[in-house]
């Protein structure tokens, strides 16, 4: 059976991209996936492009999901365990005859060293392909975490226990997440890696009010130069790229998402001078954010 997640053009809202809350009594809501399961993608609380506040899990044993994740395509091949981290923009577009599990859960779940190990990596989507027996682990702290979900006779630890499911996994999730990032940046110096990550998520944090490395530097006790120098090293791109990522990758989603004007959109970036937005826009995109919207208007996403 296909699960049809169906090809939808949306329509822009004025407002803001649409941000959905996890409502569950116990903070998390887990749902089994079977070949004869079906979801229909085009129920207005699952169909469209939106953020959510809380983590997305989709845990894949058989099976293909492709989607997008803020602009960028996503092709799960099995088995494998990915994460949309709470703000990212998304969509899924395709999926055939798929087993595994969906859990949604509140970050406060989440311990916040583990949290910054999938979060401070330069991967843009948190995907982990999986070996049998790491396969075989996370199918049985799914199984365990939807019988503590479902439970009748709860008590009062019941609470407490379900978050300690919670947290078990997200800590085997981080460290496999971990073992495959370090695999990449083996070659680099523990303390370059560490300056990195911390930039990036200081970006992540802050691109809307510091836009200049010089301001992360200060933050850091580095001078500009070693800043990027080290990003540059351990990552490939450099320090202004990773700001003007962020910065544009905010700005593709607006312009996309909503239909705010490009003088509106540019404020709501911190940039008072419009036309200077404009310009940067289009060096760093490569296309103007008019021509942008034009070009995307209508546009049926199907990676």
């Amino acid at each position: 059976m296909v699960m049809g997640f169906g090809h939808k053009k949306y329509k822009m809202i004025k407002e803001e991209i649409e941000l959905r809350h996890l409502e569950s009594l116990f903070g998390v809501h887990i749902t089994p996936v079977t070949i004869k399961t079906e979801v229909n993608f085009q129920h207005e609380k699952l169909a469209g492009p939106h953020r959510h506040d809380h983590y997305l899990c989709f845990f894949l044993e058989s099976g293909y999901v492709s989607g997008n994740v803020d602009f960028q395509n996503l092709e799960v091949q099995i088995p494998s365990l990915f994460l949309v981290l709470p703000g990212q923009v998304h969509e899924f577009n395709n999926a055939k005859e798929i087993t595994g599990w969906v859990m949604a859960f509140d970050a406060r779940f989440v311990d916040q060293n583990a949290r910054m190990a999938i979060e401070q990596s330069f991967a843009k989507i948190a995907l982990i392909k999986l070996d049998e027996t790491e396969t075989k682990w996370f199918a049985n702290i799914f199984q365990l975490i939807h019988s503590a979900v479902n439970e009748t006779n709860a008590t009062n630890f019941h609470q407490p226990f379900i978050q300690t499911l919670i947290s078990a996994f997200f800590y085997k999730t981080a460290i496999n997440f971990q073992l495959q990032e370090d695999e990449r940046i083996q070659a680099y110096s523990s303390r370059s890696i560490e300056i990195a990550k911390k930039y990036h998520q200081m970006v992540k944090e802050n691109f809307l009010v510091l836009k200049k490395p010089g301001e992360y530097a200060s933050k850091l006790s580095v001078t500009v130069s070693y800043l990027n120098d080290t990003v540059k090293s351990v990552t490939g791109f450099s320090s202004t790229w990773f700001i003007h990522h962020e910065i544009f990758r905010e700005a593709q989603r607006l312009l996309f998402y909503t239909d705010k004007s490009v003088k509106e959109i540019a404020f709501q970036l911190g940039y008072e001078d419009y036309k200077y937005f404009i310009r940067l826009f289009s060096k760093t995109v490569g296309i103007s954010p008019a021509n942008f919207r034009k070009n995307n208007k209508n546009h049926d996403f199907n990676p």
